[in-house]
């Protein structure tokens, strides 16, 4: 034996449902071990660095589709693709933790992911980003910067935190050009040599690198400050981190505020 529930109750329960729902979506998971005493003393997830790739891909249109799907290696993500013409796209909100770095540290940041804000290029590792969208690529880290008060200085490469892995945004990134416009960290002119007993190990940490792939490491650093491909030290790599590190020792490796 079956009873119809009458039309107007059907409503009201969906409509009570929908509104639960809402709630909890809302209000997020509760430990079912606590009592809820909600709190007004919060905020969204605070990101303060900015991590730099490029998409190895042919298109926009491709990477676009990637980032909402997956790549090789599994499902992939960005907060924002930013198009050979300049046009960006924004595809994870500020708030929530994209999938755009994977294992690697910055610092004393090892979460990465949780601590950042993933921006795509569209490059394919081999051409020169055009001028049109490295100035709309400042544009947008001068609204994150100064609206999610991440410090100017906090902007990195992918091949920076996981320097044994990844290469992007690769050694054709105009890295002067973005500093020049008030953005990531460049050698003071002037620093002269490092001195006696300097330790250029020591430095690639302070600016923030990981050095347990001490040749991968170089590699990173090399793209970044030199443009240019090699895993060992040589004088001018010294001059460059003790001219880093003798301007503020550690203005790359930032930990999360609380």
């Amino acid at each position: 034996m079956t009873t119809s529930v009458p039309f107007a109750c059907r409503a009201a329960l969906i409509a009570a449902l929908a509104l639960f729902l809402g709630g909890c979506a809302h209000s997020g998971p509760r430990n079912p071990l606590a009592s809820w005493v909600p709190s007004k003393n919060f905020d969204e997830r605070r990101p303060v660095v900015i991590v730099l790739h490029y998409t190895e891909q042919d298109s926009v249109e491709q990477s676009l589709d990637t980032l909402r799907t997956r790549n090789s290696g599994g499902r992939v993500s960005a907060h924002y693709l930013v198009g050979k013409d300049g046009k960006v796209y924004q595809l994870v909100k500020d708030s929530q933790r994209a999938w755009h770095a994977g294992a690697g540290r910055w610092g004393g940041i090892t979460d990465v992911n949780n601590a950042s804000i993933g921006i795509e290029i569209d490059n394919d590792g081999k051409t020169a980003y055009p001028d049109a969208q490295i100035e709309s690529l400042i544009v947008l880290l001068r609204d994150l910067s100064e609206r999610l008060r991440i410090p100017p200085a906090q902007v990195i490469g992918h091949s920076d935190l996981a320097p044994s892995r990844k290469i992007d945004p690769g050694p054709l990134f105009p890295w002067k050009r973005l500093h020049d416009a008030g953005f990531g960290i460049w050698p003071a002119e002037g620093a002269g040599d490092p001195p006696a007993g300097f330790d250029p190990w020591l430095a690639l940490q302070a600016v923030g690198y990981s050095v347990e792939d001490r040749g991968s490491a170089v590699r990173a650093f090399h793209h970044r400050f030199r443009g240019m491909e090699g895993t060992e030290l040589d004088a001018e790599d010294l001059r460059i981190l003790h001219a880093l590190t003798r301007v503020a020792p550690a203005q790359g490796a930032g930990t999360p505020s609380p």
